[in-house]
């Protein structure tokens, strides 16, 4: 196989491991990493379009031709955030990206990064949920070829990547050997940022059997 993928949120913990995958996989030729800072590596593969208006990307479509699929990992914590303020970010700026990536390009992959404990119905009394529950649905039903929705709930990091969120990084620091024992006990509720990657490759091709992938569902892709 033969893909080039955009890859979205690549300064962070997530998206930084979903790169490093796609850089270092073979059936992935070309990679272009949206920001608005570079990512800060040098690689053949890798194109950076550094960009500041999440809210458009009319002017941009040149620069989105050719694409296989869109893995999308931009987020931000809901703390101190109003659910307007969260809704601009979580919902608006993923849904302005995948209006002109559906009009260049519908049979694309769209991959979304979510979180466990989304809530789909829309109506749950947590803010955050029912925002990524809008996004997860209309992603769905945005009309691309392929849509999965990532719910990776715990996360370990590998390769070096630490989370520019400092409390979830101060979390890492201190509280891993919490994380690992449970995966110990449950090897099938945390996933690690490599299996996230690979997996997020691997539905470009094979596809899956859901569209919404909890942590089992990202450990079985992942292979």
């Amino acid at each position: 196989m033969s893909n080039k993928v955009i890859v979205t949120g690549a300064t962070g913990m997530v998206g930084k491991g979903i790169l490093l995958e796609c850089l270092d996989h073979d059936d992935i030729t070309e990679v272009l990493s949206i920001g608005r800072a570079t990512v800060g590596i040098k690689h053949p593969k890798l194109k950076e379009l550094i960009h500041q208006d999440f809210n458009d990307f009319a002017g941009l479509k040149d620069h989105f031709a050719g694409y296989d699929a869109c893995f999308y990992s931009l987020g931000i914590s809901a703390a101190g955030l109003s659910e307007e303020e969260y809704t601009i970010i979580t919902y608006n700026y993923t849904l302005s990206l995948a209006t002109i990536l559906k009009e260049i390009n519908p049979n694309m992959t769209f991959n979304y990064v979510s979180g466990e404990g989304t809530d789909s119905s829309e109506k749950g009394r947590m803010m955050w949920a029912r925002v990524k529950g809008k996004t997860e649905n209309d992603l769905i039903n945005f009309g691309f070829r392929q849509a999965y929705m990532f719910r990776p709930g715990a996360i370990i990091p590998l390769r070096g990547i630490k989370s520019r969120t400092k409390l979830y990084q101060f979390m890492y620091d201190y509280f891993m050997w919490l994380v690992k024992g449970i995966k110990a006990i449950a090897p099938n509720s945390v996933v690690n940022t490599t299996q996230i990657g690979l997996a997020m490759i691997n539905s470009i091709s094979k596809g899956y059997t859901q569209k919404i992938l909890k942590p089992k569902d990202i450990i079985i892709l992942a292979k």
